[in-house]
């Protein structure tokens, strides 16, 4: 069995350990997730450590990230199992503050970005979202003082927002992408996966397919408006309802027309009754 994972839930306490392992001489890692663990994080952890000593895991469900009407309330808290799968793959430590010890009685600050956060894609649909994210990372980063940090690709147009708040506030954290994890079928692992009803379970895997078929078809010359289309058509047959389904630009997220554009990265989400799915696929070259 494998060792218990320590657990600190205060600011003082994370802070104190870093101390600790930086004067041991040792490189921290952080994984930051809001719980309900499934093998995409432990994927994450595994990343981190190729490239750290220690690696913090942080556990927190974000309440500034969730629009009016999102799934705040209902949204999965498994900390007893997070920590013991955290224990499976070694990690170190696990922060798990409340949200009194993120946002304290008087707290009035925010993060607001422009560039990648406003693309038109997740924030479209979830306009106060990116604000929360990048609030309580920038929070996070700045807590743990970490070396390196990674976050999944499978939520890209974040991963691209938390490289451009590091690099906009000088943040000295090593921001680094970590490949997307997936079910044998294809359907990219996420906690809200559990929300699925049997059959809908069995439609899901049908966006994976046709994001697949697309950045085929992309890469040997189709027309991208064309590919997109049809398979915008796929995934509404499979019983989708699409929110988007686009190609842009892997760096900027700035719309494309031909591959000639810059490197393109398909990006989805939709709906399968009640749970949002999203998901994006590189076009190889």
């Amino acid at each position: 069995m494998s060792a218990a994972v320590p657990v600190v839930s205060t600011i003082p306490e994370l802070r104190a350990y870093v101390r600790e392992r930086r004067a041991a001489g040792e490189r921290i890692g952080l994984v930051p997730t809001m719980g309900a663990l499934h093998e995409g994080h432990l994927s994450l952890v595994e990343t981190v450590q190729r490239r750290a000593d220690r690696v913090i895991a942080t556990i927190f469900v974000n309440p500034a990230q969730f629009g009016p009407g999102e799934d705040f309330a209902k949204y999965p808290r498994t900390l007893a199992a997070d920590l013991d799968r955290l224990a499976s793959v070694r990690a170190d430590l696990a922060f798990a503050p409340s949200v009194a010890d993120i946002y304290p009685e008087g707290f009035a600050t925010r993060v607001e970005m422009d560039g990648p956060a406003k693309a038109g894609l997740e924030d479209r649909f979830r306009p106060t979202h990116f604000c929360g994210v990048a609030t309580v990372v920038t929070k996070l980063l700045n807590q743990a003082q970490a070396d390196v940090a990674v976050f999944g690709e499978k939520d890209f147009q974040q991963l691209l927002v938390i490289r451009r708040l590091a690099r906009d506030l000088d943040i000295a954290t090593e921001i680094v992408a970590a490949p997307t994890r997936r079910e044998a079928d294809g359907l990219a692992m996420s906690s809200r996966n559990v929300y699925l009803s049997a059959e809908d379970r069995r439609r899901a895997p049908a966006l994976f397919r046709a994001l697949s078929q697309a950045a085929r078809r992309i890469a040997t010359g189709e027309e991208i408006g064309h590919v997109m289309s049809e398979a915008a058509e796929a995934v509404a047959s499979a019983g989708f309802d699409i929110d988007y389904l686009e190609a842009r630009h892997a760096e900027t997220l700035e719309r494309v027309v031909t591959q000639g554009d810059g490197p393109v990265r398909l990006l989805a989400a939709a709906r399968l009754g009640a749970t949002r799915l999203i998901d994006t696929l590189a076009v190889e070259t």
